[in-house]
């Protein structure tokens, strides 16, 4: 009997370092099953965009033909397993399997209540609406690639205090965004972090 993939994204917890106070947040658990089924392209939906989230260029956004909310936008996983389909429809067949609430995804279509959503890494399918929370998180990247952990600030400057660190991987609650900069939660710490480091916001996002 098939199987669909699952997907196990890392969560969070801490480690001490250096001076008394200042933390170092990690991934706990399995990454992101490598095995993938082909993909087939689906049924058409009643509002189609091209995907966006990483690029530098914010995306171009209109109001969703099911919910008149913009498109594309970004939200969180809200249950712990959920099924990604084909097509919008229980008789499309499941590409792969969620097993991490909280995860955040890219909406980028609607078609009545399936949700056409984009994963950090790339991949596309359908998801029921009811299964995706608009709470925000987003995934810690590093963009320099050499995995040293990122600094959490006291403020949005890099000049202040530093809070905690956050390793690539790690998946925090996003509580607000400014020019250049957004403010993360993770396992009772808040601290600043550099816009560009993470997934799961637009460039010109601000928000509280």
């Amino acid at each position: 009997m098939y199987r669909p993939p699952c997907r196990n994204e890392a969560g969070t917890v801490l480690r001490r370092i250096g001076s008394a106070g200042v933390w170092l947040l990690l991934m706990s658990g399995a990454a992101h099953a490598q095995a993938k089924t082909a993909k087939a392209e689906p049924a058409p939906a009643t509002q189609l965009l091209p995907p966006g989230g990483g690029a530098d260029t914010p995306p171009k956004q209109s109001p969703g033909s099911a919910t008149g909310l913009p498109v594309p936008r970004f939200v969180s996983l809200k249950s712990g397993r959920i099924n990604v389909r084909r097509g919008p429809g229980d008789d499309y067949p499941i590409e792969w399997v969620f097993e991490k609430k909280g995860l955040p995804v890219e909406i980028t279509a609607e078609s009545d209540r399936w949700r056409r959503i984009r994963d950090r890494e790339g991949d596309i399918g359908w998801v029921w609406h009811s299964m995706l929370d608009g709470r925000r998180t987003a995934i810690v990247e590093n963009r320099a690639g050499d995995g040293r952990p990122l600094a959490l600030h006291v403020e949005p400057n890099a000049s202040s205090g530093v809070v905690a660190y956050a390793e690539p991987g790690v998946v925090a609650q996003l509580a607000s965004c400014k020019p250049g900069w957004c403010e993360l939660k993770a396992s009772g710490y808040e601290g600043w972090i550099e816009r560009s480091s993470l997934w799961g916001v637009y460039p010109d996002e601000t928000f509280e």
